[in-house]
């Protein structure tokens, strides 16, 4: 698939250490400032100070954002970080550097970055938006940078730019689209419509039980709720509940015979005056990952809530 014309630019910038990101990304904003662009720079912390220290003055005409914290979960990142920056200033080009994958990232969430990175290019698609996604070749895996080639048209390296030959954004995503172990003692509960009720308690009582803190427990109780509530209403009107701890997270797993046939599903910002359509939207806003896996006979979802924050 090659890149064909279009408003948008979604380019992959590999560096090597601080002078490389910083004449990556310094020119970047510097030259969306000269132009009178919205300037939005979201990028793990560490990343952060050192352009926030090098744009000097400059900083303050930028919207800061620090990855860790805004992107955690991969799946809100479009709806949240990028839509919501660009869609505050409609009718002008915006210029993003977004950052969602560093060293550190685990291998529960890596899946979900690369296929966020997939489905920033349908995401987009016409719109008057570059995004510029940092890559760091020294602390990455090579199937990290490898992948990148595959979701960005566009490649810069040491001040040279180039059109990525293996750019395929949509293998990626359906590379990804795996089947989700799951421990053999996780506790599960079969609902349908009038379970509802029984489900939400089943997992705020698990989630209680393996130590979720109280402050997150509105937070389970109520992607618990959507997800069913879907089920009901979309996935053959029954499904199954699981609930487990899992490196420092509750999660909470549902399945059904859906067919979640839309790979942006639950990454579009509402409409002002939609009614409806925002259940897995919500479930990406409120938990700290969210991995999808769906066939032809069915549809997991799983949310995963950080024991500590």
């Amino acid at each position: 698939m090659a890149p064909t014309a279009d408003p948008f630019t979604h380019p992959a910038l590999f560096y090597a250490d601080e002078a490389g990101y910083l004449a990556g990304t310094v020119p970047f904003v510097e030259a969306g400032l000269a132009a009178d662009e919205p300037v939005a720079v979201a990028v793990p912390g560490e990343n952060l100070a050192l352009l926030r220290k090098a744009l000097g003055g400059d900083a303050d005409r930028v919207r800061l954002l620090d990855m860790e914290q805004a992107g955690r979960n991969p799946g809100r990142i479009i709806p949240r970080v990028l839509r919501g920056f660009a869609d505050a200033h409609p009718g002008r080009r915006v210029r993003i550097i977004g950052e969602p994958i560093w060293q550190g990232r685990s291998a529960s969430e890596y899946p979900a970055c690369a296929q966020h990175e997939a489905l920033i290019n349908h995401a987009f698609t016409g719109r008057e938006v570059t995004i510029l996604c940092p890559y760091d070749t020294s602390k990455l895996d090579e199937v990290v940078l490898a992948d990148a080639r595959v979701t960005h048209p566009l490649l810069i390296e040491d001040g040279v730019e180039w059109t990525s030959d293996a750019y395929a954004p949509d293998r990626v995503v359906a590379g990804y689209n795996l089947p989700l172990s799951r421990p053999p003692g996780a506790r599960g509960l079969t609902y349908d419509a009038d379970l509802l009720p029984d489900a939400r308690s089943f997992a705020l009582d698990q989630a209680d039980r393996l130590g979720l803190p109280a402050d997150r427990h509105d937070d389970v109780a109520l992607a618990v709720s959507e997800l069913t509530t879907n089920s009901v209403i979309h996935g053959g009107g029954t499904g199954t509940l699981r609930v487990w701890a899992e490196d420092g997270h509750v999660v909470c797993e549902v399945q059904d015979s859906g067919r979640l046939s839309d790979p942006l599903a639950g990454r579009r910002p509402a409409a002002p005056g939609q009614l409806g359509g925002r259940g897995l939207l919500l479930v990406n806003y409120l938990a700290d990952l969210v991995r999808v896996h769906t066939v032809d006979t069915g549809t997991t979802i799983r949310c995963y809530f950080r024991m500590r924050t």
